[in-house]
């Protein structure tokens, strides 16, 4: 495993296990110089969404960068107030406009809107069959939402992005999506900084000699969930992606698995309260 590793989806395309995150980026110059330096690190993956108000800046900072476009995997999400089949071809095109790109990597439906993610996705089949995306794919499905979205579809969503960390595992809904091969992404993959400093994995981090957020981003790996931290700060990007000159044991896998309190940091998308 190094920064390089892609996790292979059920049509073939290879996703990065680690990207850069880009929400609450909204100082342009901060955002390009956070993509410029993850991805002059070696990063091959960021993570935007309408919401973000920041894909013209991804898009101006892959443009500019010496990788080409389509050695980087680039995703989006349709935001709740433009979901429903017509809205959501209209969001895409927006989005690819923002971005100045002829595709997107990876196109998700951001929150189940209730009476609206099922039509939603089958836009995101539609953008998938007509080559105008790479993944079709989905955020915040609980197992219940991604059955329903499976009862009609033709083809299945291929990622999830949901809140997984060492307190909110997420293992009944993961096993879910592996018995599906629907691939797992892991946003705010260090619960918003708020398990940093429990016992148990500062612990951890002194004897792996690195730091607790290397611990917990490669505890996601091993537990073969893809990671999107997000940081501006160029020393935390480095951080954050040197996570492959050590190896958690099973026994420490154990532990960190045991960490679990069932606590999200962000919302449950059963519940999920927005303003339109």
């Amino acid at each position: 495993m190094n920064l390089q590793t892609t996790k292979e989806l059920t049509n073939g395309v290879k996703m990065p296990m680690l990207g850069l995150g880009v929400y609450k980026m909204t100082d342009r110059d901060e955002t390009l110089q956070a993509i410029t330096t993850a991805l002059d690190l070696g990063y091959r993956a960021v993570d935007t969404a309408a919401l973000y108000y920041n894909e013209e800046e991804v898009g101006e900072a892959i443009k500019h960068s010496s990788v080409p476009r389509e050695d980087i995997f680039v995703t989006s999400k349709v935001w709740n107030s433009d979901q429903g089949y017509d809205n959501t071809l209209r969001a895409f095109e927006t989005s690819l406009k923002k971005l100045d790109m002829d595709y997107i990597d990876l196109y998700l439906t951001h929150w189940p809107v209730k009476e609206k993610y099922v039509e939603t996705y089958r836009a995101i089949e539609r953008l998938y069959e007509e080559k105008l995306i790479r993944v079709p794919g989905v955020s915040n499905h609980h197992e219940h939402h991604l059955k329903d979205i499976l009862a009609s579809c033709n083809i299945a969503p291929m990622v999830n992005q949901i809140e997984v960390h060492p307190y909110l595992s997420q293992e009944s809904l993961r096993n879910y999506c592996a018995q599906e091969q629907i691939a797992v992404t892991a946003w705010s993959p260090l619960g918003r900084g708020n398990v940093l400093n429990d016992d148990i994995i500062v612990r951890i981090a002194h004897e792996y000699n690195v730091t607790p957020a290397q611990i917990i981003l490669r505890w996601h790996l091993q537990n073969d969930v893809i990671i999107i931290p997000k940081s501006v700060t160029p020393s935390r990007i480095k951080e954050n992606s040197e996570l492959y000159h050590f190896e958690l044991t099973k026994e420490t896998m154990q532990q960190l698995n045991a960490v679990n309190r069932n606590e999200r940091f962000g919302q449950n998308p059963d519940n999920f309260k927005f303003d339109f």
